[in-house]
């Protein structure tokens, strides 16, 4: 690959693909977008980093501006962390200081980062197999996964049973010591699972109930990626705690933070700080990033557009027999591709994604190929007609593989 241009990346021989996975779900505005480069130059001439230590007007201005956008109750924000891994690292550990307790419980297929604590979170057996030690004090509960109930229920009827029954892993499978609970309000590579009405709501209630942190990874879903600034807006949630990065960057610079309250501001710098958190450049990309997805007409946009696309895939759903669901919300889409059986069709996903790029698309699969989900997330600046060519493309794709 040698160039990107918006929703458009291009190899070495000139061929275009529609990127449908934002590189890596990171360029919220797309490739090489003009206010992001103007932001990077023009900072690259003042500051391009100094140690956290300092205040710069970069960083103190993302802060103000994360803090405005964000729920009410937070009203912290960390930027001492250079992506989501750490940020969500850096949560759990507020976490675990505030409540001087030490487990954590995460959701089954969930992912929230790649260094050894968050890979030990994972709700994924494969993430952790490798490793001689996982982190201590994981405990995985079942998902809202309404297409696959682990519980056999259905949505009407379920009374929320993947809420009300984790008091029951607390009782019999916890040690006593839950501090927080993480949760993505859209599983991102888990097979973009969409929490069902009512469920974070009610998740909020347990964890005050049991004195638990709730911490929401909005890695993926924040920025604008649901069609709201943050998916927390969206379910009507105020967690205690979010974290950000990906598109935060806006075209790729790289950039996080984690949004608290009150409660979780005491931890001391010097136990979550790293080399390249809080950089200059990267908060002035973040600064003109914001300023363009905090406009109502952009997220007007993306979630018109995200409703065109669930519409098409929608229609696509009945002539193509290997579709076997299809959800999401804003630019945040799954298609899930299943057997003439119903059964998870891991084989064809992958071969979908494959030939992808035989028909101009970039295409990533859940659960790093293990999974039987399509995820559709091209960058928020996407038009109506360029989603119309993702899913004539995809169409298409689907008469050539799953005929």
């Amino acid at each position: 690959m040698v160039r990107g241009e918006g929703v458009y990346l291009y190899d070495e021989h000139g061929r275009q693909y529609i990127d449908c996975a934002s590189a890596t779900f990171n360029l919220s505005l797309g490739y090489s977008h003009p206010a992001v480069v103007k932001a990077i130059q023009k900072q690259a001439e003042l500051l391009i980093h100094t140690t956290s230590a300092f205040q710069t007007d970069p960083v103190n201005q993302v802060v103000a501006r994360l803090i405005g956008e964000s729920p009410a109750n937070l009203v912290k924000a960390h930027l001492k962390v250079g992506g989501g891994s750490e940020a969500n690292e850096g949560a759990i550990k507020m976490a675990q200081f505030a409540t001087g307790r030490r487990e954590v419980v995460s959701l089954f297929r969930s992912h929230h980062g790649q260094t050894m604590m968050m890979a030990s979170y994972s709700g994924n057996a494969f993430r952790k197999a490798p490793f001689p030690m996982p982190y201590p004090g994981s405990l995985q509960v079942p998902d809202p996964y309404c297409f696959r109930c682990f519980y056999g229920q259905q949505r009407q009827t379920c009374g929320l049973m993947c809420v009300e029954r984790i008091d029951d892993f607390l009782e019999y499978a916890s040690g006593g010591q839950v501090a927080a609970m993480i949760v993505e309000p859209i599983s991102g590579n888990g097979g973009n699972i969409v929490a069902p009405d009512g469920y974070l709501p009610r998740l909020r209630r347990f964890c005050d109930e049991h004195d638990i942190v709730l911490i929401l990874d909005e890695v993926q879903t924040g920025i604008g990626r649901t069609g709201q600034m943050f998916a927390a807006q969206h379910f009507g949630v105020e967690p205690d705690a979010i974290t950000l990065g990906k598109g935060l960057g806006g075209s790729g610079a790289q950039v996080a933070a984690i949004l608290t309250n009150d409660r979780l501001a005491g931890l001391p710098a010097h136990h979550h700080s790293f080399t390249y958190g809080g950089n200059s450049l990267a908060a002035a990309a973040a600064v003109a990033t914001l300023d363009i997805v905090a406009e109502p007409a952009f997220l007007a946009n993306v979630r018109a557009t995200g409703a065109h696309i669930l519409a098409r895939l929608g229609d696509l759903r009945g002539r193509h027999r290997a579709i076997g669901d299809v959800r999401g919300v804003g630019l945040m889409i799954g298609v899930e591709l299943v057997e003439p059986d119903g059964a998870p069709a891991v084989a064809l996903t992958n071969e979908i994604a494959r030939r992808g790029m035989a028909h101009g698309l970039v295409l990533r699969t859940s659960r790093y190929g293990y999974g039987n989900v399509l995820k559709i997330r091209p960058p928020l600046i996407l038009t109506h007609s360029q989603a119309d060519d993702i899913c004539d493309r995809l169409d298409a794709l689907l008469r050539e593989v799953a005929a």
